[in-house]
């Protein structure tokens, strides 16, 4: 405890002038970043109800790590599709914490995980009600000023959505957005690999900033697809 004082959050895109001088980083964890990246430019213009927001996260198997469990074995993962931790998910105080400080306010919300039967990936649709009528190109002009100058994260033109395809084996967030005018509720689709941006690449990019390296040393990669 006595050295949380001291720490940042390891997420660049909101801490990055931090970083620079920092001596102990916490890396975030894989649905944190995907959810956090896609609500900060909402939460940071005040355009959200906070007692609205619910977020509906997949991610694929790797995100169990590679100890052998049942429940991660391929025929128990194959063909299947299925929610775990419901409301007791251990990334959920992190997540809270990260959009109430984005938000300037306590902020609680509905997280609910499901594992994908795939090998790596997340994908977050993350829906919250909108305080003021805006339509989706309102937002969409929300979230590309807000990301206009980060190297990874990448705001779809209206109309089209991420695919953890178009993520995989990259340290990108590709985010997604759409607004239901009728029940002024925005629905935000995030996505990232959990094994980069959700982890290993997010400690480099971390890493290259608190060493005054180029951020993006190491981490040019291209999505691994087809």
């Amino acid at each position: 405890p006595d050295y949380l004082s001291k720490a940042v959050y390891g997420l660049p895109e909101l801490y990055r002038d931090k970083l620079k001088s920092a001596q102990l980083v916490a890396n975030p964890g894989c649905y944190p970043t995907s959810i956090i990246l896609g609500l900060a430019p909402a939460l940071k213009s005040g355009l959200v109800d906070l007692a609205s927001i619910i977020a509906d996260s997949k991610s694929g198997v790797s995100g169990a790590g590679r100890e052998p469990k049942t429940g991660s074995l391929f025929c128990e993962v194959n063909e299947g599709f299925k929610p775990y931790n419901i409301l007791k998910h251990r990334h959920t105080p992190e997540i809270e914490q990260e959009l109430s400080a984005a938000a300037g306010s306590d902020v609680r919300i509905t997280f609910t995980p499901h594992l994908l039967p795939v090998n790596r990936g997340i994908l977050s649709t993350i829906y919250a009600g909108l305080k003021k009528g805006i339509t989706t190109k309102d937002l969409l002009d929300v979230y590309n000023e807000f990301y206009a100058k980060e190297k990874f994260v990448q705001v779809l033109k209206e109309g089209s959505y991420p695919n953890i395809s178009s993520v995989k084996g990259t340290n990108n967030c590709q985010i997604g957005l759409a607004v239901d005018a009728d029940l002024r509720r925005a629905v935000i689709v995030s996505s990232i690999d959990n094994l980069v941006k959700g982890a290993a690449g997010q400690a480099v990019q971390n890493m290259n900033i608190m060493c005054g390296l180029e951020e993006c040393s190491g981490l040019g990669n291209i999505a691994l697809f087809p």
